[in-house]
């Protein structure tokens, strides 16, 4: 496990959100609103959670990642360019024709994903497949997830967990970005898919609820996800979409929009705030 600091953690974050801005707003589209409310989640993955190495993104021992809601590939890429998967310049040619960078992941062309997602419901399936994998030929690498809290109204999403939990995959945390808005509305408007955690216990899953923002309560629940035994685990985040730009906060509208120039230039401001008080 990486040896990072809460406030270098913090300090990386920030740039992870800054790398979302700038990305969406130079693709003219994206999804900024998920994304931002994902990034510290998916910073403390890659920065002290998961056993990986950027120089050899394919190593066979190393964790998976699968981004099941995979609309927030914006965090995803921001977060591999920090990590140092690729040039941080790559995520201004986001969803530019021909560039790698497109609006889902791609595992064939990018360096970091592991696997190709979009269709929601099915990233946690592939990351089921990953984790029996691993127990069917004896490798020690984990596997986690992220869905969405709208992607849990997907049927397909409870096949999965079904089929976890039955096969008691313990290797395998798939987090719960709850930040309750989807693309139409608040969860509870559109299709409410809760009790989450009632549900995913139903199905033979340790769950755990936390402030996705919080990089404490993160340590904490991963460092319990792995002594959970014969039990996959499922860590419901409670988030803000938007988080970190102040108009784009529990704001349904910034869902899948890209700002322009001037909400550029608030958003960017915001963060450069956000990184001077950190250093």
């Amino acid at each position: 496990m990486d040896s990072t600091t809460k406030k270098e953690l913090e300090r990386i974050a920030v740039k992870v959100r800054m790398g979302i801005i700038e990305g969406v707003h130079s693709a003219k589209a994206g999804h900024p609103g998920g994304s931002l409310s994902a990034a510290d989640i998916l910073t403390y993955l890659y920065f002290k959670e998961m056993k990986v190495d950027p120089s050899y993104p394919d190593k066979a021992d190393r964790d998976r990642f699968v981004l099941s809601k995979g609309h927030a590939a914006p965090a995803l890429y921001a977060v591999l360019a920090e990590r140092g998967y690729f040039d941080p310049s790559e995520l201004l040619t986001l969803r530019h024709t021909g560039a790698m960078l497109q609006g889902h992941p791609e595992m064939r062309h990018i360096p970091g994903v592991d696997m190709s997602a979009g269709s929601l419901g099915q990233g946690i399936s592939a990351a089921v497949g990953m984790a029996l994998s691993a127990k069917h030929f004896g490798s020690d690498y984990r596997v986690f997830t992220m869905l969405g809290d709208g992607e849990c109204e997907e049927g397909q999403v409870w096949e999965a967990a079904m089929f976890a939990g039955n096969k008691k995959l313990d290797n395998l945390v798939a987090f719960v970005d709850f930040n309750n808005l989807q693309i139409d509305g608040t969860c509870d408007e559109v299709n409410s898919p809760a009790p989450l955690d009632e549900k995913f216990r139903a199905f033979g899953w340790e769950v755990l609820t936390i402030d996705g923002h919080d990089f404490d309560q993160i340590e904490q629940a991963l460092n319990k996800a792995v002594a959970v035994n014969n039990k996959p685990v499922c860590i419901i985040a409670e988030t803000v979409k938007g988080k970190g730009v102040s108009y784009m906060e529990n704001a349904c509208g910034w869902h899948g929009k890209a700002p322009g120039d001037a909400d550029y230039e608030v958003a960017m401001t915001e963060l450069r705030a956000a990184w001077q008080e950190l250093n």
